[in-house]
């Protein structure tokens, strides 16, 4: 069977630890031998990062920008831990905070939903997807350690020089501090990828913060988030049968145990973060959720949505059998395929993107599985295998649909 033709390339932007060994394995069991691959290719691995001062991080959100499609596998953001484990040279920030700070964009996450694995809440029976802000916040912070008797000033100087000053802390014992920022552009541009993406699904559109605490910083995304569906998507909104509405982030929780699913749940940037691993885990695993960045000029980053799996590298570098989960760095290269093959009109591509997700979950609903679906499984004869076994049994249900 020839394989299918890429015109341009995808940004490919390798990780770290198991993710790095399951990239490998997808791309040599259900990539290469159907897809003649382009890839403009940039290793992402902390080692390399390190390297390259996060020079690389910075040159692979280009090449994003560049080329409109990009897919990247799980990294490390490191710790003090790390920082002594990779001898590095500093702490180097979050690349997935890097990456979408210069696209500036939207991460839409949802569940990967299989038939048999039964989420930890009953009545979760539609997805729930997770729209979260991209840009700012604990992700652009700058924090320092503050000694005994110092007095912590926000201060902000105008063009004309002079400036307002609000007291943060008179410091009798030692503390820390902690500033964070965002911008209206963002914000403005964070409100429209939710309100199209929900016109788009014809869903229901919640946005939620803590405006009654922050009642500068949290009320000023409520203020446009309002602003904007007022004026530019009310009636839109209402044409469609769908809702648009604010609450506050602990009663959007509440709401959220509640419900059945089936909306779009618009967070700020660090809550989409715990919130997506949430409601990940209680579909039934972080591995199975798709993530993509989505900027307001029209460019796609698709990646795992989890961490790299550390305990299963250790096992793994010690010759220890694994049963990790590869679902969501699958779905990953399946959506980044499926875009480029939209974007550059080779609907070969948008079906091999197709049959990939579809051999991925149907393998799952023959009972073949990794270790973090079992509990959640009813498929009667299920059976959990290993990383290599798991990835094999894709492969072959993917060579079917193929031929």
């Amino acid at each position: 069977m020839a394989k299918i033709q890429m015109k341009t390339p995808l940004v490919e932007m390798d990780g770290d630890e198991m993710t790095r060994v399951l990239w490998k394995m997808i791309k040599d069991t259900l990539i290469l031998p159907y897809v003649d691959l382009k890839s403009e290719y940039y290793d992402l691995g902390l080692a390399h990062r390190n390297e390259t001062n996060d020079q690389v991080t910075v040159d692979s959100a280009n090449a994003t920008k560049k080329y409109g499609v990009a897919v990247k596998c799980a990294t490390i953001t490191p710790n003090a831990a790390r920082v002594e484990e990779y001898n590095l040279k500093e702490m180097w920030k979050s690349p997935n905070g890097t990456i979408r700070a210069m696209l500036d964009g939207t991460v839409f996450r949802a569940p990967i939903l299989v038939e048999g694995i039964n989420p930890y809440i009953p009545g979760w029976t539609k997805p729930i997807t997770i729209a979260r802000h991209a840009y700012g916040d604990v992700y652009k912070n700058t924090e320092m350690r503050v000694d005994a008797g110092c007095k912590a000033e926000l201060v902000v100087t105008h063009p004309d020089g002079t400036e307002t000053r609000e007291l943060i802390h008179d410091f009798k014992t030692p503390g820390i501090i902690q500033g964070v920022h965002n911008i209206d552009k963002s914000i403005e541009s964070f409100a429209r990828a939710c309100m199209n993406y929900a016109l788009d699904q014809k869903q229901d559109l919640w946005f939620a913060t803590k405006d009654t605490i922050s009642k500068k910083y949290d009320h000023r995304f409520k203020d446009i988030f309002a602003e904007i569906y007022e004026k530019e998507y009310k009636e839109k909104f209402e044409a469609a049968g769908i809702e648009y509405f604010y609450t506050l982030i602990d009663d959007a929780v509440a709401r959220t145990v509640r419900s059945n699913g089936g909306y779009i749940w618009a967070c700020k940037n660090y809550d989409g973060d715990v919130m997506s691993d949430m409601v990940a885990t209680a579909y039934g695993s972080l591995s199975m959720m798709t993530s993509v960045l989505v900027s307001p000029d029209g460019v796609y980053e698709y990646e795992a949505a989890h961490g790299t799996i550390q305990r299963h590298y250790y096992k793994y570098l010690k010759g220890e059998p694994t049963s990790s989960n590869p679902v969501a760095t699958i779905f990953a290269w399946s959506g980044a395929f499926r875009k480029r093959g939209e974007l550059d009109g080779i609907p070969e591509l948008v079906d091999y993107a197709g049959k990939l997700e579809k051999a991925t979950i149907g393998t799952i609903r023959d009972g073949i599985m990794s270790g973090d679906l079992a509990a959640l499984c009813t498929i009667p004869g299920k059976q959990v295998v290993g990383t290599e076994e798991f990835m094999a049994a894709i492969g072959r249900h993917l060579d079917e649909l193929m031929a």
